[in-house]
């Protein structure tokens, strides 16, 4: 097809220049991304970190997503010192400032991230945390509640309801678009990785855009841009299952 005509075409469908139609959907800026696991296909791929060692069928995280971090887009480490960047990097989580939180929202944290055994909350707060200008309790306070809303909702069931089973791309993004909106799995990418002959579905990362403060997780994916869903289809990995 001749540049003019596929220019013309564009704009007819509507679609911005250089942007394909269906991406052209989706409007809004991402400036955050909320991401999630999946802990039993966490643990199989991961199964000497000390949250995996001592993962059960019946905790909490055997049947609900868990917090990986929310991530402030283009930014890390932001008035960190130079000792706690390269500790970081190391992998020396333990030997990084430890994190301040009221106790009810570190019962909580450990709840829904069964990484702070392993002082994952140190890491995601040092390069992550440090450039959203949050303290400490407003951010992990603001990170679990966007967790409650996703583990309250049909995405959640989904998973829930199918350990041991193939999930598609197509009932996960129907999954968001019910829980949080029209076009919401537009914003969503699917991680898989292989163990062994299965593909299984380890994480999600939900694009967020620029909202007031403490709104609703269907409206703060809304006010964010698209992005490419990924993993076509992957089995939800159950606690113990190869």
């Amino acid at each position: 097809m001749r540049f003019d005509r596929l220019v013309l075409c564009l704009l007819v469908a509507g679609a911005p220049l250089g942007i394909a139609p269906a991406e052209a959907q989706v409007r809004g800026k991402t400036t955050a991304l909320l991401a999630v696991s999946w802990q039993p296909a966490f643990c199989e791929t991961r199964p000497d970190k000390p949250e995996c060692r001592s993962q059960t069928a019946d905790r909490f995280d055997a049947s609900h997503f868990t917090l990986h971090g929310l991530w402030p887009m283009r930014s890390n480490y932001c008035g960190v010192s130079q000792a706690d960047i390269e500790a970081d990097k190391a992998g020396k989580w333990t030997s990084l400032p430890s994190v301040e939180l009221a106790p009810e929202t570190k019962a909580a944290l450990d709840r829904v991230m069964p990484g702070t055994q392993s002082a994952l909350e140190r890491h995601e707060w040092i390069k992550h945390g440090t450039c959203t200008g949050q303290s400490q309790q407003d951010y992990f306070a603001d990170a679990l509640a966007l967790m409650d809303e996703l583990n309250a909702s049909p995405v959640a069931s989904l998973f829930a309801r199918n350990v041991g089973q193939v999930v598609t791309a197509a009932a996960v993004q129907n999954a968001f678009d019910e829980s949080f909106g029209k076009d919401a799995s537009r914003r969503v990418k699917m991680r898989c990785e292989r163990d062994g002959d299965r593909r299984i579905i380890t994480e999600l990362t939900i694009g967020l855009g620029a909202t007031a403060a403490k709104a609703p997780l269907a409206t703060r994916i809304q006010a964010a841009g698209g992005t490419k869903f990924d993993c076509d289809e992957g089995v939800v990995d159950g606690v113990g299952l190869q």
